[in-house]
């Protein structure tokens, strides 16, 4: 049954016994309501004392509890508390030393007393209800005289966790006591319209859950589970910390929640999904109460390698000191409450035992607790009987851990606050007061709502730490970061590692000693929690569908694009003259290529000067058999332009090897389209003459005399200046220049020649080209001539090969960048050039050093 449903059960039923109502200060109530209004059920408080103002007391002396049938046809069983926490009963009676403390001081609430009323909630909200309501009453339940006059309760101390502290708080705001809390830190309280009566000595879970985080990301655990308890407490904490990881790397691989009323195959569920997670870090907000049983069920489980990260309220929880629970939790981080110190509680612990309290059942659970026996044992009883007269030692740290106490001292400060609230509204002077017409709280009938006025404006000194409240009710945030590690008897110790101090300013607030945690499984390094393993510098992360961010996969960076830090998101794009390296993690400066002399440059260079020397050697044989008839009838000072032009041809070859320079490209192009033009000017002169001589043989024609040596110089001259003036209109207008090529590879620079003018460099070709077309149709005409000595056939020849070649290179030369087309055109030059000098002049040498018999008039004049 939900609270919403108990509720107005529970309230119709105990209202009807409450004593008085400070608001609307109710008189009593008809008779005949008094005559049905009976008790059917007691919940009597565990420890309870008179005074002249009393304050309530709420702890969870159990951590679970059995629920009683809820049938409404037969009287409902009490409650039923099970799993005694001595933890918690040390927090009772540290506000019963602090109760009795303040009775003996004489400079604190001098000439009035304290009183008080201590209930158990069972760590359970239904049962925080019923204590509520019940502590509302006179000092015992069946005191139950109708509302007349103020309240006998001051205040409420309590409650430990935020889900009974909500339903408490909620009960006692219509009477408009303050309750101050000294365990629950749920974010929720800070809402004063909802909790305007509510007040705690304990920090907001807001700074708790951004100590957390910052936890989170100092130690790059983006990976993490989360478990929480089935109350506010935690959700609220939950939903804080989600808030505070938005922004980070941290990711949330589950989230589970512990029932309230515990259940073992649920919690069993649980447990299985941290086994089969990748997430190694498990950040848990629970109570002590339901932590317990899950943490034994936990180690039945054989689940190690969890690096626990603990909320306060479960952080300095002496029942897990236990050495059975070290391989376990070995290890565990958490953010406690500050710490402090209480001089007589030990010697005040040492003083409960069953011999001073015989009739109290929580003395009796203690002893069985800390002594596995029964001090006031019956025949039957199932533990073994003791004298309860049995020596509290330190050993016995759950009950008598008070070295550093943290709750038990946030308990003392609260009633401390109390007290000096209620001093500083004793010492109010009529006509100086804070309420209507400056008037003062009369002493003998204070309500609450004037205690909470002094609440709010206390401010007081306890062993040199200041206690006041903020207008939230909240506390001054502070946190000691605690390290479960093994102490000298085998159980586990907490040490100090840190801190975390909210007032400091954001980034500044976490503060922790590394060197001084020991993690789980003894190792020294950080446990690592991440979904997906760092992105090594040279990748990028890639989120995967469906899944949250941290979890991705690292994708190489495309090249020219680096990341040079882990866990880059995307690739930085290189500068334009920079390309990535090998391993993509930094830019380069792109390699510059040109056709140099490395292997191909130096075989084209080998090739050239081969070609030059080839052309000189038969230039020397021709020179050297000048009056030889075979020079004498081809013409021999047309056959020494060629070979001049030849020469020239095959040196040209080299302007193309080397880096690209102004001069150079202007060069290439320039010197090999004159060579050229002269080349095949001075073969299309010679065409001319053989096809002149052998027409005109044939009487009547007088031919030749158009053909004489000054008409063939001027051919040479006229067909080479044309190429002349097209080479010098192209450097002016648009010249070839040094161009830097990234766009075929991008890896890289290729530095070649632009030709600047494409028309000009066309028209250069196209020059060469028509000249060489007429001088193969010319020759093809008079390739069937008669004689010995006929060239036409040869120079036919010539031009076929010559024609191909550059009919071949001009797909090549498109297709080829930078150097690669800058060796085209240079074989395409050397292969014509050798095609030429083959063709014309290799049949002439033949004869010449090997045939000297048909090198005469004779062997000419046979045809």
């Amino acid at each position: 049954m939900s609270l919403l449903v108990l509720f107005p059960f529970l309230f119709s039923l105990c209202v009807l016994t409450v004593r008085c109502n400070p608001i609307s200060g109710l008189t009593s109530l008809p008779p005949s309501a008094a005559k049905v209004c009976t008790l059917h059920n007691s919940f009597e408080p565990n420890f309870v004392a008179d005074g002249d103002y009393v304050i309530g007391g709420i702890f969870p002396l159990h951590y679970n509890q059995e629920m009683p049938d809820l049938n409404s046809t037969y009287r409902a069983l009490p409650v039923k508390c099970n799993g005694f926490d001595p933890r918690a009963f040390r927090w009772a009676q540290t506000m019963r030393l602090a109760v009795e403390e303040i009775n003996l001081r004489a400079d604190l609430l001098p000439n009035y007393t304290l009183g008080y009323k201590i209930f158990d909630s069972c760590a359970y909200p239904l049962t925080g209800m019923r204590a509520a309501l019940a502590v509302l009453n006179g000092l015992r339940e069946s005191d139950s005289p109708m509302c007349q006059g103020a309240s006998p309760l001051l205040a409420v101390i309590g409650e430990s966790g935020s889900a009974q502290s909500i339903v408490v708080s909620r009960i006692l705001q219509p009477f408009r006591i303050p309750m101050i809390s000294y365990f629950s830190s749920c974010a929720c309280f800070t809402d004063r319209k909802q909790y305007p009566t509510f007040f705690r000595v304990i920090p907001n879970d807001d700074y708790q859950v951004k100590a957390i985080a910052q936890l989170l990301v100092r130690f790059n655990w983006t990976w993490v589970g989360l478990v929480r308890g089935d109350h506010e407490y935690g959700r609220f904490a939950v939903q804080g910390l989600l808030r505070e990881l938005q922004g980070t790397k941290v990711c949330v691989a589950y989230q589970e929640m512990i029932p309230l009323l515990y259940n073992r195959k649920r919690a069993l569920q649980i447990m299985e999904v941290m086994r089969l997670s990748s997430a190694k870090v498990v950040v848990v907000f629970s109570a002590e109460g339901e932590m317990t049983p899950f943490l034994r069920d936990y180690m039945t489980q054989n689940i190690t390698g969890i690096q626990w990260v603990a909320s306060e309220a479960w952080v300095t929880a002496s029942v897990f000191t236990a050495s059975e629970f070290y391989p376990y939790l070995g290890g565990t981080i958490g953010f406690g409450i500050r710490k402090g110190h209480i001089s007589r509680l030990s010697l005040y612990l040492q003083t409960i035992n069953p011999q001073m309290y015989p009739n109290n059942m929580l003395v009796k659970e203690l002893w069985e607790a800390l002594y596995g026996c029964d001090p006031f044992a019956l025949p039957g009883s199932l533990l073994p009987p003791c004298s309860g007269q049995e020596s509290l030692l330190e050993q016995h740290s759950a009950y008598m851990n008070t070295s550093n106490p943290r709750v038990a001292y946030n308990v003392y400060k609260a009633v401390y606050a109390v007290a000096h609230s209620l001093h500083n509204l004793l010492l109010c002077q009529l006509g100086t007061g804070p309420f209507q017409n400056k008037s003062c709280a009369q002493r003998n009938n204070i309500h609450p709502w004037q205690l909470q006025y002094y609440l709010q404006e206390v401010e007081f000194n306890i062993a040199e730490e200041k206690v006041n409240f903020d207008l939230k009710g909240d506390s001054i945030p502070y946190y000691d970061i605690l390290n479960w590690q093994r102490g000298k008897g085998g159980n586990i110790e907490f040490v100090n590692v840190g801190l975390f101090d909210g007032t400091k300013p954001a980034g500044e607030e976490l503060v922790i000693q590394e060197d001084r945690i020991m993690w789980p499984c003894f190792t020294p390094q950080v446990p690592v929690s991440i979904c997906s393993a760092s992105c090594l510098p040279g990748s990028r992360k890639a989120v995967r569908r469906g899944e949250p961010v941290c979890c991705f996969d690292c994708v190489p960076c495309d090249s020219g694009k680096i990341s040079n830090q882990t866990n880059s998101i995307e690739c930085t794009l290189c500068p334009e003259d920079f390309w990535s390296n090998n391993d993509r993690t930094v830019c380069i400066p792109k390699k510059v290529e040109f056709l140099g002399y490395d292997s191909l440059g130096i075989a084209l260079t080998v090739i050239s000067m081969m070609g030059a020397c080839i052309t000189i050697a038969v230039f020397a044989v021709f020179f050297y058999h000048r009056n030889t008839v075979i020079v004498r009838i081809n013409n021999s000072e047309l056959s020494f332009f060629i070979l001049f032009a030849l020469t020239l041809c095959f040196l040209c070859s080299l302007v193309f090897i080397g880096k690209p320079t102004f001069w150079s490209c202007m060069l290439r192009h320039t010197a090999f389209s004159i060579t050229f033009s002269l080349c095949i000017s001075c073969i299309l002169g010679k065409t001319l003459v053989v096809l002149a001589a052998f027409t005109a043989t044939r009487p009547g024609d007088n031919i030749m005399k158009w053909l004489g040596p000054k008409q063939q110089r001027t051919i040479i001259f006229v067909s080479t200046l044309i190429q002349v003036i097209i080479c010098a209109a192209w450097l002016i207008d648009d010249p070839p220049s040094p161009s830097p090529n990234t766009q075929y590879e991008r890896s890289k620079i290729i530095l070649e020649c632009s030709v600047g003018s494409s028309i000009a460099f066309w028209c250069v070709l196209g020059y060469i080209g028509l000249q060489a077309s007429l001088c193969f149709v010319l020759a093809f005409l008079a390739r069937r001539l008669p004689g010995n000595f006929n060239e036409a056939k040869f120079i036919t020849f010539s031009m076929l090969i010559f024609c191909a070649v550059w009919l071949a290179f001009i797909p090549a030369y498109v297709s080829s960048p930078g150097n690669y087309a800058d060796a085209v055109e240079s074989f395409a030059i050397l292969a014509s050039s050798f095609g030429l000098l083959f063709c014309l002049f290799a049949p002439k040498c033949y004869i010449i050093l090997l045939k000297p018999k048909k090198n005469t008039k004779q062997h000419l004049m046979v045809k």
